[in-house]
């Protein structure tokens, strides 16, 4: 089975690596930065010059891809995808999509005879390198079905949520969680040391208390230490919650905790630039109290 994969950052390296790991597929990978095609070669991946060749013969082709953006280009642009992939063929989109460009893709795919699953993905670097993530599918059952072995190759838990689109949306939602709990987890830690209880031992009672959250136990301690988590960038994280606010907006919907949150994470991606990492916005809270965690000890 011949496998195309494209976009091989923080996420999709690894899970390209993983899928080579198994010797169950011939893959081609492509990435505009080629030194990232690199350590995949090296493990037995063919190198592809372009999105084009990457595509051209392949049964499936999976995107990881930064955002909307990248992925309507990737597919509709000069050389993209919808110009190389053959009718028969299916596309796993496994990237943080909007819903309107994720419609887009569905219409073009189902006009020129290719299957499409959305197939975003939870869990962060870690559960990508670790084989662990959560996969959130949206899509046709019987598609589905018949790539859900691959799939397992990538994630723990696989789900299939609904019809096209509903991979994005669920996606979407919860990932905002993510931002709103960094954002109050910090606040909470705030609160207990201006009255007088040591970082460490407030983050350790969130951690044994009715607040306990992954955030808590996965970032808390990077807040602590002030290196804010390089593992993934402000500006990504902006990115998705500047997705929330539009699929809410266009749903009907007030969420005034998911606004306030995009307007700290927008400050923040002006005051430190889009390639710092995500909790920085965690940085600008503190500044904004003149109570920095990580010199707090106990």
């Amino acid at each position: 089975m011949n496998i195309a994969f494209v976009g091989l950052g923080v996420m999709g390296a690894p899970m390209c690596a993983n899928l080579i790991r198994t010797e169950a597929y011939r893959l081609r990978v492509f990435d505009i930065d080629a030194s990232r095609m690199d350590p995949l070669v090296s493990m037995g991946a063919g190198r592809a010059c372009s999105v084009a060749t990457a595509v051209s013969g392949a049964d499936l082709v999976l995107t990881s891809l930064p955002g909307p953006q990248q992925v309507e280009s990737v597919a509709f642009g000069e050389g993209g995808i919808f110009n190389s992939i053959e009718p028969g063929a299916t596309w796993i989109d496994l990237s943080t999509n909007n819903l309107d460009v994720g419609r887009a893709l569905h219409e073009k795919a189902h006009g020129v005879g290719v299957e499409l699953l959305d197939a975003p993905v939870s869990g962060g670097d870690e559960g990508a390198i670790a084989g662990t993530l959560t996969i959130l599918v949206g899509g046709r059952e019987e598609v589905y079905a018949r790539w859900l072995p691959l799939l397992r190759t990538l994630g723990e838990k696989v789900l299939l949520l609904g019809g096209h689109g509903a991979g994005y949306a669920a996606k979407i939602a919860q990932v905002v969680l993510c931002y709103l709990h960094s954002l109050a987890l910090s606040e909470a830690l705030m609160l207990g040391i201006r009255g007088g209880v040591g970082a460490r031992e407030m983050l350790g009672i969130i951690r044994e208390s009715t607040g306990r959250s992954y955030v808590a136990d996965r970032y808390g301690p990077s807040i602590l230490n002030g290196d804010y988590d390089p593992s993934f960038t402000i500006g990504l994280a902006h990115k998705d919650m500047g997705l929330a606010m539009d699929m809410a907006s266009k749903l009907g919907i007030e969420l005034p905790m998911c606004r306030l949150t995009e307007s700290t994470y927008s400050r923040a991606v002006g005051e430190y630039g889009f390639d710092s990492n995500h909790l920085k916005a965690v940085r600008l809270l503190e500044e904004d109290n003149g109570v920095f965690l990580q010199e707090e000890k106990v």
